[in-house]
């Protein structure tokens, strides 16, 4: 049996997930969703165009809530992109009214297919949404996650390379909280080539917290380009589903509901073939530890109003 995956929502994130899954050869089957049929319909059209220069030929279907009772993975991708146009700050709860009444439409809907692999969210505000949909939808907490701070740890670790001139893959660390403003990096868990940032960075005087604002600026310095966000944030997401369906027991951040702060949050998670498997608690600081209890607290008092 090959990998199927189903993509909620074909706009800029969900479209990049789609090409990606197409063009690295993931997907056996492909089923695209959308509010309108006419893109989902172009977006079909356009990869079935472009299976004629790749070595595979997955089967892309549209527009079939049934499709995905038998489906791998579901990212839920839906978003609408005009209610940040008017916000002020970089906050990504100004997505928050208009996200929760798209889930309120499409939850009965993933529900009544019989879904029961795992669901990937990238809506926004990320870790209220996911855990909307877990409850609204009924699976079982570890088969609903979202993408979190796996793309601020990205995020951080681009940042820190810079400044060391090393691969962003050289640097290990994780970036915990809210995708959001109370998110922070954990500066304790962070090593280049292997050894402790921190004597690192006072050797080199470097100003750790305006780091961390470049990070946290970091999709909005994007979206002020571009008008979106969509390859770094894809390319998370497709990670995700890959430990997943190789039950490759990867360790990385992601959203996922934190039973001591009775919340969805982005914390270090080993993800394989069951979603979740098992959330590992780094030790932080006090000064961390608090800095997450606050995060937990900002994401919590916004979902009860869900």
């Amino acid at each position: 049996m090959g990998r199927k995956y189903a993509v909620l929502g074909v706009g800029h994130v969900g479209s990049t997930v789609a090409f990606a899954l197409v063009t690295k050869g993931d997907a056996d089957e492909l089923v695209l969703i959308d509010k309108d049929e006419k893109k989902a319909r172009a977006e079909q059209l356009d990869l079935q165009d472009a299976t004629a220069r790749l070595e595979t030929r997955p089967k892309i279907k549209i527009q079939d809530y049934n499709e995905l009772a038998d489906t791998d993975i579901l990212f839920v991708t839906a978003g609408n992109i005009l209610a940040l146009k008017n916000q002020t700050g970089n906050n990504r709860w100004a997505e928050f009214n208009d996200t929760r009444e798209i889930v309120k439409d499409i939850a009965p809907k993933i529900k009544a297919s019989g879904f029961h692999g795992v669901l990937i969210d990238t809506m926004n505000p990320c870790d209220a949404i996911a855990q909307y949909l877990q409850k609204e939808i009924g699976l079982p907490q570890s088969q609903v996650m979202a993408t979190g701070t796996f793309l601020d740890t990205a995020r951080m670790q681009r940042v820190v390379a810079e400044q060391f001139d090393v691969d962003p893959k050289n640097i290990s660390g994780y970036v915990f909280g809210e995708h959001g403003n109370s998110q922070f990096i954990a500066w304790s868990t962070v090593k280049v080539n292997g050894l402790d940032l921190l004597p690192l960075a006072k050797k080199k005087n470097l100003p750790l917290s305006e780091l961390e604002e470049h990070v946290k600026a970091g999709g909005w310095d994007v979206y002020a380009g571009k008008g979106y966000t969509s390859y770094a944030i894809a390319t998370c997401a497709i990670k995700l589903s890959r430990a997943v369906l190789d039950d490759a027991h990867l360790m990385c951040p992601c959203s996922y509901y934190n039973q001591k702060y009775d919340s969805y949050i982005g914390q270090p998670a080993i993800i394989g073939k069951n979603g979740v498997e098992e959330v590992i608690d780094v030790p932080l600081t006090a000064e961390e530890e608090a800095k997450l209890a606050n995060s937990a607290s900002t994401i919590k008092e916004k979902f009860a109003t869900l």
